[in-house]
């Protein structure tokens, strides 16, 4: 994420929103990106997997006043990992199949991904169902991505499509991921995310 001060909401309309602080856990906005900074720290001293998460991208892309460091990306991300974290381990993942800061490793990545998935992470879902489209595996990819969309990643939606379109998956799989996405947005809609939605894309669900 990119830090945000000061906060000039705006709704969907593009109005001005007069309240300047989290939609979610009602805190102010940090007023400069020093304050963001020192607030991410406290928090990853505190145990925060996702505070930690966060670091580890900072160390990954060079940013938020971080040295650009892969060792110290990949040791933040097992950390935030084993506290849980299941998009630390696709952080992961991506890391070994792209051989960022290590040699590429398939194997790895994919050892990884599973882990990802298997604690609920969309995008790691998907990632294993595009590594099986690789290997010609279509019907296993299928399988990988509609539990990606009923995990609510509308990129597996699209996959299906175009899965779809070139006769890799029938029209029937792509009406139950149709289906099974608009129940995740049913499932997830509430107005204070309604309300996150407008005030900042990095919160639009939809």
């Amino acid at each position: 994420m990119q830090w945000m001060y000061p906060c000039t909401c705006l709704d969907n309309e593009g109005n001005e929103v007069a309240e300047k602080i989290c939609p979610f856990c009602r805190t102010p906005w940090p007023s400069s990106e020093e304050e963001a900074i020192e607030r991410e720290k406290k928090r990853v001293e505190a145990g925060d997997p996702l505070a930690i998460h966060n670091t580890g991208n900072y160390y990954r892309d060079g940013r938020n006043g971080f040295p650009q460091d892969y060792t110290k990306a990949l040791d933040l991300w097992h950390r935030a990992a084993k506290l849980g974290l299941a998009e630390a381990y696709n952080n992961i993942a991506l890391a070994y199949e792209n051989g960022k800061g290590m040699e590429v490793d398939k194997k790895k990545a994919e050892h990884y991904y599973k882990l990802a998935a298997m604690m609920g992470n969309a995008i790691a879902r998907h990632n294993l169902g595009a590594n099986e489209v690789d290997a010609g595996n279509m019907d296993r990819a299928l399988k990988h991505f509609m539990i990606a969309v009923r995990g609510g990643y509308d990129g597996s939606l699209d996959t299906i499509k175009r899965m779809y379109s070139k006769g890799y998956a029938t029209k029937e799989d792509y009406t139950k991921a149709l289906q099974s996405y608009q129940a995740y947005l049913g499932e997830i809609k509430s107005p204070q995310r309604d309300k996150a939605a407008t005030a900042h894309d990095e919160y639009r669900y939809y």
